[in-house]
Protein backbone atom coordinates (compact mmCIF):
# COMPACT_ATOMS: atom_id res chain seq x y z
CA UNK A 1 0.00 0.00 0.00
CA UNK A 2 1.11 3.12 -0.44
CA UNK A 3 1.85 6.56 1.28
CA UNK A 4 -1.72 7.71 0.11
CA UNK A 5 -3.64 4.22 0.56
CA UNK A 6 -2.48 4.16 4.30
CA UNK A 7 -3.07 7.69 4.69
CA UNK A 8 -6.83 6.94 3.62
CA UNK A 9 -6.84 3.67 5.74
CA UNK A 10 -5.71 5.38 8.92
CA UNK A 11 -8.77 8.39 8.09
CA UNK A 12 -11.52 5.43 7.82
CA UNK A 13 -9.92 4.19 10.84
CA UNK A 14 -10.31 7.09 12.90
CA UNK A 15 -13.31 8.20 11.70
CA UNK A 16 -15.27 4.68 12.48
CA UNK A 17 -14.01 5.00 16.61
CA UNK A 18 -14.91 8.14 16.64
CA UNK A 19 -13.57 9.95 19.45
CA UNK A 20 -15.30 10.34 23.24
CA UNK A 21 -13.12 12.44 25.08
CA UNK A 22 -11.74 16.10 24.26
CA UNK A 23 -8.16 15.45 22.92
CA UNK A 24 -5.05 16.49 24.45
CA UNK A 25 -3.32 19.63 23.75
CA UNK A 26 -0.45 19.34 21.80
CA UNK A 27 2.82 21.32 22.10
CA UNK A 28 3.95 23.00 19.12
CA UNK A 29 7.49 22.36 18.40
CA UNK A 30 9.28 25.34 17.49
CA UNK A 31 10.47 25.47 13.60
CA UNK A 32 13.68 25.16 12.42
CA UNK A 33 15.82 27.85 11.46
CA UNK A 34 15.28 28.58 7.37
CA UNK A 35 18.45 30.57 5.29
CA UNK A 36 19.58 30.50 1.76
CA UNK A 37 22.95 29.92 1.05
CA UNK A 38 24.74 33.12 0.34
CA UNK A 39 26.59 33.54 -3.29
CA UNK A 40 29.65 34.30 -1.49
CA UNK A 41 29.74 31.25 0.63
CA UNK A 42 32.19 28.90 -0.56
CA UNK A 43 30.91 24.91 -1.50
CA UNK A 44 31.51 22.71 0.78
CA UNK A 45 32.50 20.11 -0.92
CA UNK A 46 34.67 19.36 -4.22
CA UNK A 47 32.66 19.15 -7.19
CA UNK A 48 34.93 16.15 -8.16
CA UNK A 49 34.62 14.34 -4.82
CA UNK A 50 30.65 14.86 -5.58
CA UNK A 51 30.14 13.68 -8.98
CA UNK A 52 32.33 10.41 -7.27
CA UNK A 53 29.80 9.82 -4.91
CA UNK A 54 26.80 10.66 -6.18
CA UNK A 55 27.37 8.73 -9.39
CA UNK A 56 26.96 5.25 -6.91
CA UNK A 57 23.46 5.94 -6.85
CA UNK A 58 22.13 4.10 -10.19
CA UNK A 59 19.31 5.84 -12.25
CA UNK A 60 17.22 4.67 -14.81
CA UNK A 61 17.40 6.55 -17.89
CA UNK A 62 15.64 7.96 -20.39
CA UNK A 63 15.16 10.18 -23.70
CA UNK A 64 12.93 13.34 -23.10
CA UNK A 65 11.12 14.54 -26.42
CA UNK A 66 9.22 17.29 -27.85
CA UNK A 67 7.70 18.06 -31.04
CA UNK A 68 9.14 21.12 -32.86
CA UNK A 69 7.34 24.47 -32.51
CA UNK A 70 8.16 25.30 -36.20
CA UNK A 71 7.20 22.70 -38.78
CA UNK A 72 9.68 22.97 -40.82
CA UNK A 73 12.73 21.94 -38.45
CA UNK A 74 13.06 18.29 -36.71
CA UNK A 75 11.96 17.55 -33.45
CA UNK A 76 13.78 17.82 -30.13
CA UNK A 77 15.18 15.52 -27.51
CA UNK A 78 18.06 14.92 -24.96
CA UNK A 79 18.71 12.02 -22.78
CA UNK A 80 17.77 12.52 -19.30
CA UNK A 81 18.57 10.37 -15.89
CA UNK A 82 17.19 12.61 -13.62
CA UNK A 83 13.64 11.83 -13.99
CA UNK A 84 11.33 10.76 -11.52
CA UNK A 85 7.54 10.62 -10.58
CA UNK A 86 6.16 13.18 -8.46
CA UNK A 87 2.87 13.43 -7.39
CA UNK A 88 0.00 10.95 -7.92
CA UNK A 89 -2.74 13.53 -7.87
CA UNK A 90 -2.78 15.73 -9.82
CA UNK A 91 -0.49 13.44 -11.40
CA UNK A 92 3.01 14.89 -11.91
CA UNK A 93 6.57 13.99 -13.12
CA UNK A 94 9.26 15.96 -13.26
CA UNK A 95 12.89 15.96 -14.71
CA UNK A 96 16.30 18.00 -14.37
CA UNK A 97 17.98 19.62 -17.17
CA UNK A 98 21.12 22.07 -17.10
CA UNK A 99 20.75 25.65 -17.95
CA UNK A 100 22.85 25.51 -20.57
CA UNK A 101 20.96 23.01 -22.44
CA UNK A 102 20.60 24.23 -25.86
CA UNK A 103 17.45 21.40 -26.35
CA UNK A 104 15.64 22.71 -23.17
CA UNK A 105 14.32 26.02 -25.29
CA UNK A 106 13.00 24.16 -27.84
CA UNK A 107 10.79 21.81 -25.73
CA UNK A 108 9.96 24.72 -23.66
CA UNK A 109 8.65 26.70 -26.61
CA UNK A 110 6.72 23.33 -27.68
CA UNK A 111 5.43 23.60 -23.92
CA UNK A 112 4.91 19.47 -23.78
CA UNK A 113 7.07 16.87 -23.61
CA UNK A 114 7.66 12.83 -23.44
CA UNK A 115 9.40 10.65 -21.45
CA UNK A 116 10.51 8.13 -22.97
CA UNK A 117 12.13 4.98 -20.51
CA UNK A 118 14.55 3.25 -22.27
CA UNK A 119 15.50 -0.46 -22.33
CA UNK A 120 18.18 -2.59 -21.36
CA UNK A 121 18.97 -2.98 -25.09
CA UNK A 122 18.66 1.20 -26.09
CA UNK A 123 22.01 2.11 -24.77
CA UNK A 124 23.18 3.12 -28.49
CA UNK A 125 20.08 5.32 -28.85
CA UNK A 126 20.64 7.16 -25.39
CA UNK A 127 24.34 8.04 -26.31
CA UNK A 128 22.79 9.34 -29.79
CA UNK A 129 20.67 11.95 -27.87
CA UNK A 130 23.23 12.61 -25.63
CA UNK A 131 25.33 14.53 -28.55
CA UNK A 132 24.79 18.05 -28.90
CA UNK A 133 24.32 19.58 -32.62
CA UNK A 134 23.65 16.34 -33.99
CA UNK A 135 20.48 15.02 -36.12
CA UNK A 136 19.23 12.86 -33.21
CA UNK A 137 16.47 11.55 -34.64
CA UNK A 138 18.23 10.52 -37.62
CA UNK A 139 17.67 6.38 -38.25
CA UNK A 140 15.15 6.84 -35.19
CA UNK A 141 11.35 5.18 -35.62
CA UNK A 142 8.91 6.52 -33.68
CA UNK A 143 5.67 7.95 -33.63
CA UNK A 144 3.65 11.01 -32.00
CA UNK A 145 2.35 11.06 -28.49
CA UNK A 146 -1.12 11.15 -28.25
CA UNK A 147 -1.96 14.62 -26.61
CA UNK A 148 1.18 16.51 -27.41
CA UNK A 149 2.32 15.11 -30.59
CA UNK A 150 5.57 15.05 -29.15
CA UNK A 151 8.29 11.63 -30.50
CA UNK A 152 7.27 8.57 -28.71
CA UNK A 153 10.28 6.28 -29.57
CA UNK A 154 9.53 2.95 -30.41
CA UNK A 155 10.75 -0.11 -28.54
CA UNK A 156 11.29 1.72 -24.74
CA UNK A 157 9.77 0.17 -21.70
CA UNK A 158 7.33 2.94 -20.97
CA UNK A 159 6.34 6.93 -22.23
CA UNK A 160 4.95 9.64 -20.31
CA UNK A 161 3.32 11.99 -22.56
CA UNK A 162 3.07 15.86 -20.68
CA UNK A 163 1.98 19.40 -20.21
CA UNK A 164 4.68 21.65 -18.83
CA UNK A 165 3.04 22.19 -15.69
CA UNK A 166 6.03 24.77 -13.78
CA UNK A 167 9.56 25.18 -14.12
CA UNK A 168 11.64 26.20 -10.88
CA UNK A 169 15.30 27.20 -10.76
CA UNK A 170 17.98 24.79 -8.73
CA UNK A 171 21.33 25.52 -8.79
CA UNK A 172 23.21 25.29 -12.35
CA UNK A 173 19.66 23.25 -13.46
CA UNK A 174 16.21 23.61 -13.91
CA UNK A 175 13.55 21.68 -12.32
CA UNK A 176 10.88 21.27 -14.73
CA UNK A 177 7.46 19.48 -13.76
CA UNK A 178 5.18 18.04 -15.87
CA UNK A 179 1.21 17.42 -16.14
CA UNK A 180 0.58 13.52 -17.05
CA UNK A 181 -1.91 13.73 -20.06
CA UNK A 182 -1.47 10.07 -20.85
CA UNK A 183 0.85 7.01 -20.50
CA UNK A 184 1.30 3.46 -21.37
CA UNK A 185 3.94 1.16 -20.97
CA UNK A 186 5.12 -2.20 -23.36
CA UNK A 187 4.10 -5.84 -22.71
CA UNK A 188 7.29 -7.05 -21.85
CA UNK A 189 9.38 -7.66 -19.41
CA UNK A 190 13.14 -5.80 -20.63
CA UNK A 191 15.07 -4.81 -17.86
CA UNK A 192 15.30 -0.79 -18.21
CA UNK A 193 18.78 0.77 -19.30
CA UNK A 194 20.37 1.36 -15.74
CA UNK A 195 23.55 4.00 -15.25
CA UNK A 196 25.89 3.48 -13.05
CA UNK A 197 29.22 5.24 -11.86
CA UNK A 198 29.48 6.21 -14.86
CA UNK A 199 28.19 3.32 -17.44
CA UNK A 200 25.25 1.57 -18.12
CA UNK A 201 24.76 -1.23 -16.63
Amino acid sequence: MGHAGMAAAAVRYLRSVGTTASPEPVEVLPRPELRCVGEDERAPVDQAEFRRVLGNYASGVAVVTAASADDAATPAGFACQSFSSLSLDPPLVAFMVGRTSTTWPRIARAGAFCVNVLSAGQGELCRAFAVSGADKFAGVDYDAAPVSGSPRLAGTLAWIDCTIHAVHTGGDHLIVVGRVDALGASDGDEAPLLFHKGRFL
